[in-house]
């Protein structure tokens, strides 16, 4: 009896263990229960997991649009130069053209001239001429009148005495201030200036340094109206001004 007990104490003395030690010895509990079918939710892991933001796919990218090809050598340059200008709203230079049209500046300039020549040589009632820096279909001088009388239904549209002084003082004194154009003519012109405005002949251009005043100059509709290049080949006023032009402008220095 006793050697029987003393056997068993022995053998389980022997395979004791301290309950640490069991319990590293105990196989660790999967993450997924095994009754969880494969591929589910692990609720263990997505409470561990660190929230993943997800990254917002890239804006599309637009397509630019292609650049205009030049004009070929083998379609008509001229035809090309009509289209333009038949729907153009203001002179255009031949840089622009040249550089719009991917053509030698020279062989806009030549196109240009060619078309001009014709139409006159043909009699048209159109003109191409260049003006105001740019060139422009224009009405012939020759059926001036015609075309007026279409335009504005027997209404006049001849500029006053008082606006003709007016915008003769903004062309040779530009740029001028209204109480400089006021003081030169002798009347109040605020009126003509608006007037003269309002028909494109004039425009602001920035102000007086010293009075802050606004500064008023021409526009290219005045040189295509009085058929100039450019105000530096307006004539000459010398003979136009009285005899005692120096004690006028004395007078207005003071």
């Amino acid at each position: 009896m006793t050697d029987h007990t003393e056997g068993s104490l022995e053998e389980g003395l022997a395979g004791w263990r301290m309950p640490a030690a069991r319990r590293e010895a105990a196989p660790l509990r999967a993450d997924t229960p095994a009754d969880e079918p494969v591929g589910g939710t692990d609720e263990y892991a997505a409470a561990l997991a660190v929230p993943h933001q997800a990254e917002e796919p890239p804006e599309p990218v637009e397509d630019e649009p292609a650049a205009p090809s030049p004009v070929p050598e083998d379609v008509d340059l001229g035809a090309v130069l009509e289209a333009i200008l038949m729907i153009a709203e203001e002179p255009l230079t031949e840089e622009f053209l040249s550089a719009v049209l991917e053509r030698p500046r020279s062989q806009v300039r030549e196109t240009l001239g060619r078309l001009s020549a014709e139409y006159t040589g043909d009699g048209r009632g159109f003109d191409l001429r260049r003006q105001a820096g740019g060139w422009r279909f224009y009405t012939r001088a020759d059926y001036a009148r015609y075309v007026e009388r279409f335009v504005t239904d027997g209404a006049s549209a001849r500029l006053t005495k008082a606006a003709l002084e007016t915008l003769a003082v903004v062309a040779y004194r530009q740029p001028v201030t209204r109480g400089r154009i006021s003081a030169i003519r002798g009347v109040n012109c605020d009126g003509v200036i608006r007037t003269l405005l309002a028909r494109g002949l004039v425009e602001e251009c920035g102000t007086d340094p010293d009075s802050t005043a606004t500064l008023y100059r021409t526009t290219t509709l005045f040189l295509e109206k009085i058929g100039l290049d450019s105000v530096e080949q307006l004539p000459e006023l010398a003979p136009f001004l009285p005899d005692d032009v120096t004690d006028i402008e004395e007078d207005e220095q003071r």
